[in-house]
């Protein structure tokens, strides 16, 4: 097989969670760009429902689930529409994901709570109910987007979101060791700090400080995640599992 042909995802069906958010609609793009059919999962269904549309010009299937991911009947209704509406699944890739800011001891628990809900809680649900139908066809990839922020501490504080990003982390690597022997690849991107629409008002706050931290003296943008998740969703990446991927432009390097 040719490199080339390692990379293509023509025929092949991806589900991405928070897809209608700046990250995971870039990853949408990048795998649709290699020939993937997307299911477009988010809670915001006009947010999904325009990027469709600009999938469908490139000649992409698409298949739009409404679902809030901390939520199990909801996920598991989304994977079971899911292989009726689009066969098997391919590739999950996890990249819906929230954020409070604030000192620790300020922290309101149920705010803690919806942070873990949808990023740890939600990731593990997906996993699951979609990783079931992998281990049946013994194949499958799965992608947990979490962040450098699992292996780091720094400002602002942002203790709920660290301790969810860092169990997707260990998630990750679990699943990986159990589901290898049903061919099914479980790795993890940890970006680093991004341009998002999540991130700007902390980027007016705090970006001079990130980027003069880190080597490369710029924060990272979306659409730079895209090449990296058509790897781990590719046979490009076959022998790849249990590994999380850093994209922070050296950051964690001090």
């Amino acid at each position: 097989m040719s490199v080339r042909d390692l990379f293509d995802l023509t025929g092949r069906n991806a589900i991405v969670t928070g897809a209608g958010g700046g990250i995971g609609r870039e990853l949408c793009y990048g795998l649709a760009e290699m020939g993937a059919n997307i299911g477009l999962v988010d809670t915001n269904r006009e947010s999904i429902e325009k990027l469709a549309e600009e999938l469908k010009k490139d000649g992409r299937k698409t298949a739009l689930f409404e679902t809030d991911v901390s939520k199990e009947a909801e996920v598991e209704e989304m994977a079971t529409k899911a292989l009726s509406t689009m066969g098997k699944i391919d590739v999950l890739v996890n990249c819906a994901g929230i954020f409070y800011w604030g000192p620790p001891e300020e922290i309101q628990m149920n705010r803690w709570d919806r942070v873990l809900d949808v990023n740890l809680k939600g990731t593990f649900l997906c996993c699951r109910a979609v990783g079931r139908s992998m281990i049946a066809n013994r194949k499958g990839k799965i992608i947990n987007i979490a962040s450098i922020s699992a292996s780091i501490v720094n400002r602002p504080a942002n203790v709920a979101y660290n301790v969810s990003k860092a169990g997707v982390v260990i998630l990750t690597k679990t699943l990986a060791a159990d589901w290898a022997q049903y061919n099914v690849n479980v790795n993890s991107i940890s970006p680093g700090y991004m341009t998002t629409g999540m991130t700007e008002k902390n980027d007016a706050l705090y970006g001079n400080e990130w980027r003069r931290w880190t080597p490369m003296h710029r924060l990272g943008d979306a659409d730079e995640l895209k090449g990296v998740v058509v790897f781990l969703a590719s046979d490009a990446s076959k022998l790849m599992t249990g590994q999380d991927l850093i994209l922070d432009g050296g950051f964690t390097l001090w």
